[in-house]
């Protein structure tokens, strides 16, 4: 049903290039931004829907809810601007997660790895705040101070407490502007960590008890988390917390043709950002590596006849891109420029085989059972026989 296509290439800038580092600005003399942030690489486009958009906007929304949802869907505008799609999917999935926003409730991005949960976050942000770098990055090792405040000891031994001492997190940089905090994988924070959002998102306030003061949240302000659902028990969240949140999930694509299309669109974009050669007829290729993932992970052939086992990992749209990425290059710089199923068939090998010795076994058992018997596929078995070896 959904994950995300266009990659971060256009925007590209040449010499000096501004780029958004830690919500600030910072200039990069003489350098290319590998990956700009959304709102830079797409800044042509929210441009031209910013100035053709006569809808009503939010407090300090930079664009209506309607062309909120246009940006990450696509479009083409009444000048004849195209905006590229940033989202393949049910468009009512975006409109619930727009719609979120515009309220003030928190939004969480729920799904397995690889369903563009971190993609439409950083999107969302850029086209609602104009900013998606107030960013928190959750993980085991995450402090309450990511999401609250921390200190500028040197400040804080020399004066003692005070507001230049304290050292805002991302979260209380959005509530204090008025602007869009993400959090990325949530459910992987320590959940006393996790805990800390609850007052902010219930009451819209940060205490600082230090200092005998809160902060107050203006409008404009909220939350985009993002979540595994592969992570569930780990850290899960308590019910006083997922109850702040909108829950949208953002499931896998529904079928072979919306994935292959995908996975096409974000391969052209990264090969074009890597320089590398577009590869002719690449698309039969993509084709098989989205038909192999889909059938392993699904358990059972396309045509439904023979049921499969499937390998511990997850085989999403995101790994399938890395492959083909991964065989363009291969193709470009150690063959004739044609992706061929010798350059995608150690790639495939690498996602599927993560448990050496059970998902071996899996990888071994569809080779033989399925695709040493698809007509059309002998040179890829060839190959995946020759890597598997």
């Amino acid at each position: 049903m959904s994950v995300s296509v266009e990659g971060h290439t256009e925007g590209r800038t040449e010499g000096r290039t501004e780029g958004r580092v830690g919500g600030r600005v910072g200039e990069q003399a003489g350098a290319q931004v590998l990956r700009p942030h959304a709102e830079n690489a797409f800044a042509h486009e929210l441009a031209a829907l910013a100035a053709q958009d006569d809808r009503q906007r939010p407090d300090r929304w930079r664009l209506s809810p309607w062309a909120v949802a246009t940006y990450l869907l696509g479009g083409t505008l009444p000048d004849g601007t195209v905006i590229s799609p940033k989202y393949v999917g049910p468009r009512r999935i975006v409109e619930v997660a727009v719609t979120t926003l515009a309220t003030d409730r928190a939004l969480l991005l729920l799904g397995v790895p690889g369903t563009a949960k971190t993609w439409v976050s950083e999107h969302l942000a850029a086209a609602v705040s104009g900013d998606s770098t107030l960013l928190v990055q959750g993980t085991a090792g995450t402090p309450e101070e990511a999401i609250r405040y921390g200190w500028n000891y040197a400040q804080l031994l020399a004066h003692g407490p005070s507001r230049d001492a304290l050292v805002p997190s991302p979260v209380m940089r959005a509530m204090t502007e008025g602007m869009t905090a993400r959090i990325e994988e949530l459910t992987r924070i320590p959940a006393d960590v996790q805990d800390t959002l609850i007052t902010i998102l219930s009451e819209k306030t940060l205490p600082i008890p230090e200092l005998g003061q809160e902060v107050q949240a203006v409008r404009g302000f909220n939350v985009i988390a993002t979540a595994n659902d592969r992570d569930r028990g780990v850290n899960d969240l308590s019910s006083a917390l997922r109850r702040r949140f909108n829950t949208v999930v953002l499931p896998l694509p529904a079928t072979v043709e919306a994935e292959v299309d995908i996975v096409a669109r974000r391969v052209e974009q990264v090969g074009r950002s890597l320089e590398l050669p577009t590869a002719p007829d690449g698309v039969d290729e993509i084709r098989r590596v989205v038909t192999v993932f889909r059938e392993l992970r699904d358990g059972v052939t396309a045509d439904g006849r023979t049921k499969i086992k499937s390998p511990s990992g997850t085989l999403s749209t995101a790994e399938a891109i890395s492959v083909v990425t991964n065989g363009l290059a291969l193709s470009a710089h150690f063959g004739d420029g044609v992706l061929r199923p010798s350059d995608v068939a150690a790639g495939i090998l690498g996602a599927v085989v993560r448990d050496p010795a059970a998902d071996r076994v899996v990888w071994q058992e569809y080779l033989e059972a399925v695709v040493r018997e698809r007509d059309g596929w002998k040179d890829f078995y060839r190959a995946c026989r020759e890597v598997s070896a």
